[in-house]
C-alpha cells in the first residue's frame, strides 16, 4: 500500500542564500520542505527546521530516521558549502581539512541515509550543488576540487540509484549576487563590473535563478533526466573568445 506520508524535500543549508531561495520557490507546492543547517532561518521561512552537524554522518542519519517516521522523503538537496580562495601557491592542508567534509563528505552523508527512503517511496530526486568553479577557476584549488567531487559522485549515484526510479543531477551556479558575495565584490566596485562585463547575458545570477534550476530536478515528471549538470551561469560555459 502507498504510503499516506506527505511528501517532503530536504534543502540542507536552507537558512540562507541559494538554499532559502530554494525553499521559498517550494513554498507553494504540496510538498514538505525540511532545512537542514546550523544557523537558524529567518522567523517567516515556511518550512520545518532541523539543527544538523552536516559533517556529522551519524547526527544526520538519526534525524532522517526520526523524519521518516512523519514524512516520505523524496527530494534531497545537498546545497550546504564553504569557499576559500587561496592561489595554488597559499594552499595548505587546513584547507581541504575544511572544505572536503562539508562540501564533499556531507553530501555523500545525506545521499546514502535519504536513498533508502526513497527507495520505500519508490521515486526520488537528488540534486546536488555544484559550481561553475569545478570547471576551472583561480584562485580555488580545494573549493573546485570538492565541487568536481560533487559533480563525479552525481555521475555515480545516479547509475546505481536508476532502478528504483531515484534520479541525481547537479546545478553549477556561476557568479551568483549574495550576501557572501557582495561582501567580496560590493556593488559598484570595479571588480564587480568587470565580472558583469565577462557574462554574457550581461548581469549577476540571482538566488531565484538556481532556485529554478534546482526546482525543475526535484520534479517527478523529470524523472528520464540523471547523470547531468546544469550550469547556471549566464552563459560563461558556453566558451567565448575574442578571433
Amino acid at each position: 500500500m502507498a504510503s499516506q506520508k506527505p511528501n517532503a524535500v530536504i534543502v540542507t543549508g536552507g537558512s540562507r542564500g541559494i538554499g532559502a531561495a530554494v525553499i521559498a520557490a517550494l513554498a507553494d507546492s504540496s510538498t514538505s520542505v525540511i532545512n537542514f543547517d546550523i544557523a537558524k532561518p529567518s522567523d517567516d521561512q515556511d518550512c520545518v527546521f532541523r539543527r544538523v552537524d552536516l559533517t556529522n554522518a551519524h547526527q544526520i542519519e538519526n534525524t532522517v530516521g526520526e523524519l521518516k517516521e512523519e514524512f516520505s522523503i523524496v527530494g534531497l538537496v545537498n546545497n550546504a558549502g564553504f569557499s576559500i580562495s587561496h592561489s595554488l601557491s597559499e594552499t595548505t592542508d587546513a584547507d581541504f581539512e575544511k572544505l572536503v567534509p562539508l562540501n564533499m563528505v556531507g553530501p555523500a552523508y545525506c545521499a546514502k541515509a535519504v536513498a533508502e527512503t526513497m527507495k520505500e517511496a519508490g521515486w526520488g530526486r537528488i540534486v546536488n550543488v555544484s559550481s561553475r568553479a569545478a570547471l576551472g577557476k583561480s584562485n580555488r584549488t580545494a573549493y573546485a576540487a570538492t565541487k568536481g567531487a560533487m559533480i563525479s559522485m552525481t555521475r555515480v549515484w545516479a547509475l546505481e540509484l536508476a532502478q528504483h526510479n531515484i534520479t541525481v543531477n547537479a546545478v553549477g551556479p556561476g557568479p551568483i549576487s549574495t550576501e557572501l558575495f557582495e561582501k567580496v565584490n560590493p556593488k559598484g566596485s570595479p571588480q564587480e563590473r568587470a565580472l558583469v562585463s565577462s557574462i554574457p547575458v550581461g548581469r549577476l545570477g540571482t538566488t531565484a535563478d538556481v532556485a529554478r534550476a534546482v526546482q525543475f530536478f526535484l520534479e517527478e515528471t523529470s524523472g528520464f533526466i540523471t547523470g547531468q549538470t546544469l550550469y547556471v551561469c549566464g552563459g560563461l560555459t558556453a566558451g567565448i573568445a575574442d578571433i
